[in-house]
Order: C-alpha cells, then structure tokens, then sequence
C-alpha cells in the first residue's frame, strides 16, 4: 500500500456559515464542494492548497465543543488534548511568507497566539526565541471560530538522520 499524501482532513463546526466565510474570506481558501446529507446536516470542502482538502460536518444536534479534551484550549500554552482527538492543523507556508500572514489574520481580526513566531528547535525545550541550526520548523498558530488550532507551518531546514533521537514512549496503562 502507498498513499500520496493527505486528501483530506475532517472536522466538525458548530456554524457552516460563519465556517465558510473564515476559511474562504479569512484564509483564502476556496469552497470547492458542498453536501447536503440525509439526516439533514451538511458536508463542505475547501481547497488548502497543494492537492489537500480541509473538509467540515455540520448538524443541528452535534455536542458541544470540549477544549481541553476533544481540542486544545490554547497553543503551545495548553496543548493537551484527549487521546483520538485531533490536535491542530497545521498548512503548510513558506517561511518568507509567516510574516505576512501574521498581518493578514489581525487584519481579519483573528486572535493569534504568543509568542507570535515559534521556533521549533532541538533543544531541551524544544522551542527557541531566536533562529539557531537547530531550527527546523516555524510557526504561527491560530484558532478557527469552532476553537480548533490551525498554524502556518514553514519547514526551514531538511530533515536530518540524527532527527530521529528518542525512543517511542509506552502507554502507561492500555487505551480502552
């Protein structure tokens, strides 16, 4: 089995509408279908770029957001979330491109995170306030109107053989 990369990603969102205009005004990403679905909810996608689509569910009676457990309350404050949730989308940008979108999200009055740019370092904590060879990815993060963390992602260097450093963690008591 070989897959080319990410279709797409599915969400839920508690308003379709106010859904639609922060993905196509806010974002810049066109609709490019629509789905009525025969229990009456509805099933957009959006065009995120690089052959990817970010698709939402809506209906009438979905339960409420959970922060905290089914999404994070805030990036990289507070970045837990439950286990099977979905954490944050990250899209992919150029690193030229981070300090505009910074101005353009403010424009749109969508709150961004702090710090502004994170530095994505190798570290003991992982993270830099300035640019250094250990960096290999740059960040902005933001949150939708559903509450879900998206971030601007630019990949600053190739990855490397010594990337791979740490051994996978076990469970410390199995998932149900």
């Amino acid at each position: 089995m070989q897959t080319k990369g990410i279709n797409h990603l599915a969400l839920v969102c508690h308003d379709m509408a106010e859904t639609v205009k922060f993905y196509t005004e806010a974002l810049g990403m066109p609709l490019v279908k629509t789905v009525a679905l025969p229990d009456g909810g509805q099933h957009f996608f959006f065009d995120c770029g690089g052959g990817a689509l970010l698709a939402f569910f809506w209906w009438p009676d979905s339960p409420p957001a959970a922060p905290g457990i089914a999404s994070v309350r805030d990036f990289p404050a507070d970045a837990k979330s439950a286990v099977g949730s979905m954490n944050h989308v990250a899209f992919d940008m150029d690193e030229d491109k981070l300090e505009a979108s910074i101005a353009q999200l403010k424009a749109a009055g969508v709150h961004v995170s702090v710090p502004i740019v994170v530095n994505h370092d190798d570290s003991p904590m992982g993270v830099s306030r300035e640019m250094n060879e250990g960096v290999w990815v740059r960040s902005v993060y933001f949150r939708d109107p559903n509450g879900i963390m998206l971030e601007y992602a630019a990949i600053v260097r190739a990855f490397r053989p010594g990337d791979i450093a740490h051994a996978p963690a076990r469970a410390v008591e199995p998932a149900e």
